[in-house]
């Protein structure tokens, strides 16, 4: 939501000319660029543990940070007060720290954008406010969602749903002169399920977010959570470990979008192609996979959890093509790597709050749709494995090498799908990964899921991918 210029400038008790007094504080020792992020953020959480709420509440975050970049050197100092005098000590300490006197690099945009935030470009209007609303309003929802799920399967043995919510007020102004603003709300829902079989228990969960309002909770997303706990669950408990070793995998669509983002986003986060730490810091304009693939990371999707209507610098949001036509076009960009590389910031300065100064993160980051079917890639594979839910995974920046646990899939034989395998991991190469992909189907999926990345901070993403096939990756089993 994009208010008003003065709902935000009272919340902070500021005006214009106080924010250009303490920018000039935080040059005064000679630094090159400012900025200031102001942020007033409303927490709320509610949880019902079969059937009965055992926590919730809410609370407020509230401050400035200041940030002053002089050469390589960034000082960073924040208040959670913004009355002047603390204010003026976070600007001075900010200077202090960047005191330099390397050469200024140029950090700003070399067009500064001075125009006034456009609520009609709005990527996530509130139609029912989270701030305000008793959380008592929200739990006949949550019953209802718990209810729903204990009905579907009576080998359910326990179940959680668990409401998060923040909306965040946000004020920047920088050096240049560039006062940006907007309210972001995000919603979230995480449902699980305990499932017995005789002996055997197994778990599911899912989850839903989105950058919007309380109309989130309707029934149409409860039905959606609700089918979607209890999918596949007969499978779950049919699930072998099968033979590993090197064999072609074919990723199913959406959630598989989470090695997309870890094995090959990561790596392409400019901060660490600036430092020469990622694999890719030497492959700028070459082929690194086949000519049709097109990855992207996305700050405009409406509603989306990983978009901004402007990132934490001020830079508008927008939609980043990484890979084009197979072609490494661009790493993802904040000021500072900007500014080093000579070309434009591409909206992916981000922060977890204002205690924290931005660093390049994701946003909503997939593979377009290709060309193929699903049902044809898999039926292209002899003997291999097709993976559609992911838990966790690690990745090496530098060297490209990941390893993920794969929560369910399916054994590939005789191009069909057969046997359910769990209890896996699936091993490879980014670099090689994306370039032993040997097709991409036309069904894109951006998994509504509530991702959260974390690099020193954490914040919101989302990620998705179509049905791809890849020639080998090895699959750890027996």
């Amino acid at each position: 939501m994009i208010g008003e210029k003065n709902f935000y400038l009272n919340i902070f008790q500021v005006d214009v000319p106080a924010l250009d007094r303490l920018i000039g504080e935080a040059l005064a020792t000679g630094g090159g660029y400012a900025d200031l992020y102001f942020e007033n953020t409303t927490y709320g959480s509610l949880l019902l543990r079969d059937g009965a709420v055992t926590s919730g509440g809410n609370h407020i975050d509230f401050g400035v940070g200041v940030r002053v970049l002089s050469g390589e050197k960034t000082g960073y100092a924040y208040s959670e007060s913004t009355a002047w005098e603390d204010m003026l000590a976070s600007a001075r300490a900010a200077a202090q720290i960047a005191c330099s006197s390397a050469e200024v690099s140029p950090y700003g945009t070399r067009n500064p954008s001075r125009g006034e935030p456009n609520p009609q470009a709005d990527r996530y209007p509130i139609l029912q406010p989270w701030r305000g609303t008793p959380m008592s309003t929200f739990l006949p929802f949550l019953q209802k969602l718990e209810a729903d799920v204990r009905s579907r399967d009576p080998r359910i043995v326990k179940v959680m749903v668990n409401l998060a919510f923040q909306v965040s007020d946000i004020l920047m102004y920088n050096s240049q002169k560039e006062l940006k603003w907007d309210t972001r709300p995000m919603g979230s829902i995480s449902l699980s399920a305990v499932f017995k079989q005789g002996n055997v228990t197994e778990n599911k969960s899912t989850s839903r977010s989105f950058r919007c309002g309380a109309e989130m909770l309707s029934e149409s997303l409860a039905k959606e959570m609700a089918d979607d706990i209890v999918k596949g669950i007969d499978d779950r408990f049919a699930a072998k470990r099968p033979k590993g070793g090197q064999m072609p995998v074919v990723m199913g669509a959406g959630a598989s979008g989470i090695l997309l983002h870890e094995a090959m986003g990561h790596a392409f986060e400019a901060d660490f192609n600036r430092k020469g730490t990622s694999i890719f810091a030497d492959k700028m304009g070459r082929q690194i996979c086949p000519k049709g693939v097109q990855i992207i990371d996305d700050g405009t999707l409406r509603g989306n959890r990983g978009s901004l209507n402007f990132d934490d610098e001020g830079i508008p949001g927008q939609k980043t093509y990484m890979v084009e036509d197979g072609v490494l076009a661009s790493y993802l960009h904040d000021r500072i790597s900007a500014a080093h590389y000579g070309v434009k910031p591409t909206g992916n300065g981000r922060r977890e709050s204002f205690r924290y100064a931005p660093l390049p993160r994701m946003r909503s980051t997939y593979m377009e749709s290709g060309s193929a079917k699903a049902e044809d890639l898999i039926a292209e594979v002899p003997q291999g494995i097709f993976v559609d839910e992911f838990a966790n995974g690690q990745v090496q920046i530098g060297e490209g090498d990941f390893t993920f646990y794969v929560k369910s899939g399916y054994l590939i034989e005789n191009g069909r799908l057969t046997q359910p395998v769990k209890d896996i991991n699936i091993i490879g190469n980014g670099p090689q990964a994306l370039a032993d992909i040997r097709g991409v189907a036309d069904d894109l999926s951006v998994d509504p899921g509530a991702w959260t990345c974390g690099k020193e901070q954490s914040v919101p993403v989302s990620c998705g991918i179509p049905t791809v096939l890849i020639e080998k990756l090895t699959v750890g089993g027996e």
